[in-house]
């Protein structure tokens, strides 16, 4: 038979053991550290970036409607009035995601350290409702962002996404706005779309199940592939921007042929042009 003192032995150490088998206390959210974070889960943390990967906002060419109403829509926020999710959808490489990064640097130019962007890879949309109540005592407005937003087969993460965007208990915090780019403009893959309708009791309520999450945004602001002048535009705004001396005609002609060697003209295309042209010159740019 043991003693008090053996048990109480035997007590403290199972209670060490429990101790360090526990996960370390959550550390007290600083988001004063930088403008900018990328969430990670499992386990859960905010890595800060002490340098957004981005462009200026003067130099992104035939985007300017999308522009004016994504940093309207911006300020409003940074201001503490009302302001809407936003979905910008469309073609790839048309500078859906340079903008929301372009906007967020302008915003903060204006009235500096108004806002924090908080980047979440689409893996971990799962982990949103854990990340959404860290930042809403973080003591800073979040504009959170998620790059290349969609969903496939049997992933149901999109109706926790849905819940937190508007139609949760607790919904998204009001110092919380969220901006996803995705090329599709309802976020759901097509073959998503028809299984649900082709199983499902009412196909009709059974797509705007679907659909509905789109709606959750209440700004779409859609990107179109571009025509020859507005190319022309940005990779000339880009040549003067980084002092890439070429003659217009010979500057044309090479961003033709690169273009014609990716298949399409875009953002994008025009941006891996000047970054070649830029090393056959001899000069840095960023």
């Amino acid at each position: 038979m043991m003693t008090d003192t053996a048990v109480l032995a035997l007590l403290g150490r199972i209670a060490d053991a429990l101790d360090r088998l526990a996960p370390p206390a959550a550390r007290p959210l600083d988001l004063h550290q930088a403008d900018a974070y990328i969430w990670h889960a499992d386990p859960d943390g905010l890595e800060a970036v002490p340098k957004v990967n981005r462009v200026d906002v003067s130099l992104l060419q035939g985007v300017e409607r999308q522009r004016d109403q994504l940093l309207d829509n911006t300020l409003r926020f940074a201001q503490g009035l009302p302001a809407n999710n936003a979905l910008l959808w469309g073609a790839r490489g048309t500078g859906k995601s340079s903008l929301i990064k372009a906007v967020h640097a302008a915003v903060n130019a204006r009235s500096p350290g108004a806002l924090v962007l908080v980047e979440i890879h689409r893996e971990d949309i799962p982990s949103l409702p854990r990340l959404l109540t860290r930042l809403r005592d973080g003591g800073r407005r979040c504009l959170l962002f998620c790059d290349d937003l969609s969903f496939e087969g049997a992933d149901e993460s999109y109706k926790s996404l849905k819940a937190v965007l508007d139609g949760g208990i607790e919904g998204r915090p009001e110092n919380v706005l969220f901006y996803a780019t995705s090329n599709r403009r309802h976020l759901l893959s097509r073959d998503m779309i028809e299984n649900e309708r082709s199983t499902a009791i009412n196909p009709s309520e059974a797509t705007e199940e679907k659909v509905s999450l789109s709606d959750r945004f209440g700004l779409w602001l859609g990107f179109h592939n571009l025509d020859q002048a507005t190319y022309f535009a940005i990779i000339e705004g880009y040549a003067a921007a980084y002092g890439l001396e070429l003659p217009q005609d010979q500057l044309r002609a090479e961003a033709v042929e690169w273009s014609m060697t990716r298949g399409s003209r875009s953002g994008r295309v025009a941006w891996q042009f000047i970054q070649d042209l830029a090393g056959r010159l001899g000069r840095r740019i960023g």
